[in-house]
Order: C-alpha cells, then structure tokens, then sequence
C-alpha cells in the first residue's frame, strides 16, 4: 500500500472459500520471502521493488513500513523525520476475530490511523526520540512502532464484492505488422521486470523505425535538428551542455536528461508531465525552445521519405503522431545500462578498491548520529539497481522562482521545487548536474548535499531530518563516495 501513491488496493489469490473466526494482517514478510530475489516478481506485483519503492536493494530485504513527513520545530522551523520498520524479526501479526463469511469473493477494508502510529501505547516524539530509525536491533523508536501497530490498523468490515483490482482485461497491440520479429529484451539479474507497455510490444521493425526518428532532423522546423542532437551517446544520451540549444540558437531552461533504463519509469521530463514514452518523445518537436515543430508538417515531411520504413513497422504505410509516438517510445525502451565496474564487482567478476568499497559503505549508510551512526544517506532517493527511486524530491537547492518543478503540472502546494530523481549510473558521463545543470563536478554535488540545503517545507523528509549544519563528511570520505560513483559508469557509454 502507498498513501502518497493511491495505490491503497491489493488482491490474494487462491483462499480457500468457508467461514472464518479470525483475519490475521503481517506487516512484514518472513526471512525466506524477504531474503528472496526480486526479479521473479511481475511489473504489479506488490513485492516488485520497481513499484513499492521499499527494498534496500543492495543490503537485501524490505522495508515494512515507512512514514516520512515534516513538522515545525518548536521554533517555528520545518524539519523532517523519517521512520522505518525492517527486517524480519520485526514482522508483526494482527489478529482480528469475528465471524467471516468467505464463502465468495470478498473485499476486507482497513482503516489505518497515523497518529495512533505515533501516540497509541508508546507515544513517539520526534524532538526527543529522535528523527528517524534505521530499523537497528535495540532502537527505542522500532519498539515502539511495533507496540503502536495494533492500534494503528481497525477492520473496518468485510464486503461481499470483487475488488476492481483483481479484474484483467485484454490489451491488445496497435497497429501491429503480419509479420513481425521479436526483440529480446535483456536486463540485469538485480533489475526488477518492468512495466512495459503491452499495446506496444517491442519488436525489431519498430525499434529499427524509432531508432531512424530518433536520428532524423525532419522532426524540426528546420531541419538541424533531431533527438540524438541534445542526447549524447558518449554522455549517456545526454547533454554536455548546461541547456540545451534549440532551433535559431534558442536556449532551454533545463538540462537534458540521460535516456538509458527508461523501461522502468512511469513519468517523464524533470517534472513527470509526460505519463509515458510514446507521449514524452513528441513534445520536444513542439516546443518551441527546441524542434519548434507542429505533429503535421513532421507527418507531411515523413510522408515524401519513410512511408516504406512506416509499412514495415505498422499494419500499413500510414503515418500519423500516434505511431511516430510508439516507434520512438519502443527504441528507447532498448536503452539499457547494466554493466559497470560496481556490477561487476557484485558478481565476484572484478574488486573495488577500498575507497571504492568505502564510498558505496557511506552511500548506504543512513545518517543517525542518535545511534552513533554516520553516513552519506544517498541511498533513500538513490538506491536500488537503478541507483534512483523514479520519485520527485526537493533536494534542497536554492530554487528558481519561475521554476517550480513538479507543482507546475499537479497544481499542488506539496510539490513545490520537487524534480524527478535521476539515476546515478554513468554520473561520471552526465556532467553538468540538477535539473537545471547547475553544479559542473560531483565534488560540487556532495558538497551541496553534505552542508549546503535550502531548507522549505517541502524539503525530502530523509534530508529535512539532518541537523541544520549538515553531515560533515571528512575530506577523505567525499572523495570516497566520488571514487564510488565513478564505479557506475558502463564502458559502452565510454567515447570511442
């Protein structure tokens, strides 16, 4: 379940149908489940990490439960906290007895309570207690969350209905040629599977026809232009320069994202306006700070050209936005990166050195000095396979008034100077950094990140909870953790 997310439904499978006397809710798996490999789950699964966000990747297992919010501070100042309940002797059972008729499909409705979380049998207070838990055995704030939870969660009523959830339906795909050859799609072993779009299965006559769009400068009013101007291969099909340079010299107001792992995301640009690939690939040849182009003159141009490369693709030689749209999206779906040095090192082919190895011990290592803990606390917003959770955080930058990130599509207050969290492999290739390319050296970044955040109210809760003068890395530690992130970048990225 995710509150922030709606995602608030879930369906079980396979209950034997009677009558019951008692439910009993887990919160938390047993350590065979939560030991277990992560791939094997589908692209809904609520155990794929892709989707719940909640498993500590690399250190292995899951997080239960996490509560992250902000609040004043006596003086008048926002701060943040951070709670999470982990590891497997720390699953909790509750019970709840009545008469239950099971007989059929059912829906069963729970009512979580949040300030019973915090105030129920062992009251919390984040002032006194403490900002956040790493979920260490012995932690006073881990007791007690586990004594709250019984209070926290009220049955509200089981119904005799079929939760919309459970219910599949057929997607078929557009357009598709009689004759097609699938793409074998290959990821890493730690990846999850992702969603990708079933309407649009990737096969080898549309990644051929995207790959062409993608390098074709008819998709701009002048034709000097196309997609592979502004997204670098040796940058990780990004771009070098701080904002990119549209048609007539004129400059845009943030910098080019990397386009690689794009199979695994759900929202796109900085401020996720675009909800998918097919929708995101169009709008640069509108704006008009880029290809400066209109869908039917880029149709009309294509027609004169690529109406053979259109027929091998698509049930006819057809050419319209849509399917220019699912073209690209499927090439770009192909862009994977997977194979580093720290990939490597994890499947025993290759050795960190040890800064190396310390800097990835910093990256994941929570900062709570209330347990003699200290670290980079990288990993919330940056962890996982894909070294980024596909979220929108403020990480603290001074802003830009004009730019408001994420609140300038969603018209809420909460997501004021929130951006799209992005992946930290091939960072070393990605230079210049933020959204709107601000720092020019990841020495700048750590730097930002260690003493140097703008605090709001809509601070990321896991930076909001660090003491107002930082971490204070050493010297020697940040230029570890730059000796770790060089260690993301795959070669074939390298310029030849």
């Amino acid at each position: 379940m995710d509150a922030a997310q709606r995602r608030l439904s879930s369906a079980l499978e396979n209950i034997p149908a009677g009558q019951y006397k008692a439910l009993r809710l887990h919160l938390g798996l047993d350590e065979k489940t939560n030991a277990a490999p992560t791939s094997q789950y589908p692209a809904d699964h609520p155990l794929n990490p892709n989707l719940n966000g909640l498993h500590w990747s690399w250190q292995g297992g899951y997080i239960f439960l996490a509560l992250e919010g902000a609040f004043r501070a006596k003086n008048g100042s926002p701060a943040g906290f951070s709670y999470h309940l982990a590891r497997s002797p720390n699953r909790t059972a509750l019970t709840f007895e009545g008469d239950f008729d099971l007989t059929a499909d059912a829906t069963v409705d729970f009512a979580f309570d949040v300030p019973a979380l915090l105030n129920a049998q062992t009251p919390l207070s984040f002032t006194q207690d403490g900002l956040s838990t790493p979920s260490h055995k012995g932690d006073p704030i881990v007791a007690a969350l586990k004594a709250n939870l019984k209070d926290a969660f009220t049955l509200k009523g089981v119904t005799s209905s079929l939760p919309e959830i459970s219910r599949t339906s057929t997607v078929k795909p557009i357009a598709m040629p009689a004759k097609h050859t699938p793409y074998r799609f290959t990821m890493s072993g730690y990846f999850s599977i992702p969603p990708l779009p079933r309407d649009n299965p990737l096969i080898q006559e549309h990644i051929a026809l995207g790959q062409k769009l993608f390098h074709d400068t008819a998709l701009s009013r002048d034709g000097t232009l196309s997609c592979a101007s502004c997204h670098l291969t040796a940058n990780s099909f990004t771009d070098p320069r701080r904002f990119s340079i549209g048609v007539k010299g004129r400059i845009g107001t943030r910098h080019g994202m990397p386009l690689f792992n794009l199979a695994w995301k759900t929202s796109f640009f900085w401020d996720g306006r675009a909800p998918s690939l097919r929708e995101q690939a169009l709008k640069p040849i509108q704006d008009d700070l880029e290809r400066d182009e209109t869908l039917e003159n880029v149709v009309a141009k294509l027609e004169k050209t690529a109406k053979a490369d259109f027929a091998l693709a698509f049930d006819s030689e057809a050419i319209t936005p849509e399917r220019i749209g699912l073209a690209l999206e499927c090439f770009l779906l192909t862009l994977t990166s997977f194979d580093s040095k720290f990939d490597r090192s994890m499947q025993g082919k290759e050795q960190l050195t040890d800064e190396e190895k310390r800097g990835f011990e910093l990256f994941m290592t929570e900062y709570e000095p209330r347990m003699g803990q200290k670290g980079a606390d990288c990993f919330h917003c940056h962890g996982g396979p894909f070294f980024s959770d596909h979220l929108f955080h403020n990480n603290g930058l001074s802003p830009i008034e004009t730019d408001t990130g994420r609140e300038r599509v969603t018209q809420d207050e909460r997501d004021l100077y929130k951006f799209s969290t992005p992946s930290l492999r091939n960072i070393a290739l990605t230079a210049p950094y933020m959204h709107d390319g601000r720092f020019e050296t990841l020495e700048e970044v750590i730097e930002h990140y260690d003493h140097n955040l703008r605090r709001g109210p809509t601070l990321d809760p896991n930076l909001a909870e660090h003491p107002p003068t930082g971490i204070r890395l050493s010297s020697e530690d940040k230029k570890a953790l730059v000796a770790f992130l060089k260690t993301l970048t795959d070669e074939k990225y390298l310029a030849k």
